[in-house]
């Protein structure tokens, strides 16, 4: 029995699953503040599933953490954590000396695209196009992660599109992520709504000009994203997914209309047939805290 869990901003999943990788238990729960609370989290969600499993929290046969931040994977120590209030954790460390067996941790995107991967029953290349607060993606070949030579694989979120845009989080000026993720919407659209993008959406459909420009700049550079993606590592396939993929259909469309609209003028882009190669992962769909179970077994 492997055991993953995906700490988020604010929730945290968590999956038991067997040796067929079929997810047999799932659980779901606030997650807490700073890293005292963190790990404690990440406890309760092991008791919590130990209790539905009925295996003791040191009988696993695996526990796996996906988490934001960078993540030293041979310690399992997570720093830049910033939505969790984590500056600097042993998080690795600390939760092997409380459950008394060894925990692997992963970024969570990174984690969220070994989860897709096994989901979606998919072989060869894919990217997984993670489209929240903030834009990354995780790679995946064969099955494994392709994490690079210092983890930053995937990092298209802070590729330059406008030397002179506004700064990003990271320090650059014009990132991808300052225009096409949650927080570039959010900060360009207030609104009540708690998911921005779906207000901004329906204001675009009923003819609000700025709300059609910050949409479409918006999907372009979501398209960008995946020209990147498919341009440096040529992956079969680009799943999108993150919170703004519950947008569904209505984001898919205007990507794949973004997508058709780089191939006009360039065979050289029409030829790569990228609309062919995009899908959105399924509402709903525990591909983080898969992952992290997958990552568990050195994934």
């Amino acid at each position: 029995m492997r055991l993953g869990i995906d700490i988020g901003g604010t929730k945290t999943a968590a999956v038991a699953m067997d040796a067929n990788g079929r997810v047999t238990e799932q659980i779901r729960m606030p997650t807490g503040w700073g890293g005292e609370a963190v790990v404690d989290t990440a406890v309760r969600a092991v008791t919590e599933l130990a209790g539905l499993t009925g295996v003791s929290a040191h009988r696993f046969d695996s526990i796996g953490i996906g988490i934001p931040g960078q993540v030293e994977r041979t310690t399992g120590r997570v720093s830049h954590a910033v939505n969790l209030g984590v500056d600097d954790l042993d998080l690795g460390g600390r939760l092997a000396g409380r459950l008394g067996i060894g925990v692997r941790v992963e970024n969570d995107v990174k984690a969220a695209a070994l989860g897709a991967y096994h989901l979606l029953a998919l072989d060869g290349s894919m990217a997984f196009l993670n489209v929240g607060t903030g834009l990354a993606a995780g790679i995946v070949f064969d099955g494994r992660l392709w994490r690079g030579a210092r983890g930053t694989a995937g990092e298209v979120g802070h590729m330059t599109v406008d030397p002179s845009g506004i700064v990003c989080a990271c320090g650059q000026r014009g990132c991808l992520e300052t225009v096409a993720s949650g927080a570039a919407i959010a900060r360009d659209w207030p609104t009540s709504d708690p998911l921005p993008v779906r207000a901004l959406f329906d204001a675009a459909d009923t003819g609000d000009g700025r709300a059609i420009a910050l949409r479409d700049r918006m999907s372009d550079g979501l398209a960008m994203a995946i020209r990147n993606l498919v341009l440096t590592v040529d992956v079969d396939r680009v799943v999108i997914g993150g919170g703004i993929s519950a947008m569904g259909s209505r984001l898919l469309d205007e990507v794949l209309r973004a997508l058709r609209a780089s191939a006009l003028d360039s065979p050289f882009i029409a030829s790569l047939e990228l609309g062919s190669r995009v899908q959105l992962m399924p509402l709903g769909s525990p591909a983080a805290a898969v992952g992290a179970a997958l990552v568990g077994v050195g994934g």
